[in-house]
């Protein structure tokens, strides 16, 4: 597989230069082989460039700006997707090429398999939350029927307790005038 990174050698535009070095030089580090195609000097690299970036990544005018880069056929982005990418430590996989061996980064199939796992546990989640929502629907719909007869409960239960207080109270009251009269005075 032949990465193909499209570069303007005559550019007037500091930005874009940089941005480019910034690829390249990167891509060398990585020891990635790759080839410069020059879209300032050659109409053919300039045509096959803008033809074959998806449109959901051309800019508001239409026109690409490099540096573009792909793999063999493959479009892999920008160089915005390339730096964040690199800020994700997986260039490799922004490039579709496995990770060398001892990279930090995980391969394409493991990443996707793990995001296959993530999404399948996201998914089973969400259904719980549904399933308790409803549970929580349906109790709020019983509770609105049983509102009456609850309430009615704890008024009976609030009597009762106000009864055994009384109840209580007589005793309390019974009990101290009893002592009273059973001691004798000491006067």
């Amino acid at each position: 597989m032949v990465i193909k990174v499209f570069l303007a050698t005559s550019s007037g535009s500091t930005a874009i230069k940089k941005k480019q070095q910034d690829v390249v030089g990167f891509l060398e580090a990585l020891k990635v082989d790759y080839t410069e195609l020059d879209i300032a000097c050659n109409e053919d690299n300039r045509m096959w460039m803008r033809q074959n970036v998806p449109e959901e990544m051309k800019p508001a005018n239409g026109i690409p700006l490099p540096p573009q880069i792909f793999n063999e056929e493959s479009y892999c982005g920008d160089y915005e997707t390339f730096f964040n990418a690199k800020e994700d430590n997986s260039v490799y996989a922004f490039l579709g090429l496995p990770p060398p061996p001892g990279s930090k980064e995980v391969p394409v199939e493991e990443r996707n398999g793990n995001a296959h796992e993530e999404e399948e546990q996201a998914e089973a989640a969400d259904d719980a939350e549904e399933v308790a929502e409803e549970e929580i629907a349906d109790d709020e719909a019983k509770e609105g029927d049983e509102a009456p007869a609850e309430e009615e409960e704890e008024e009976e239960e609030e009597e009762k307790t106000v009864e055994v207080k009384d109840e209580v109270t007589k005793f309390t009251v019974f009990a101290s005038a009893s002592s009273h009269l059973a001691s004798p005075s000491t006067s």
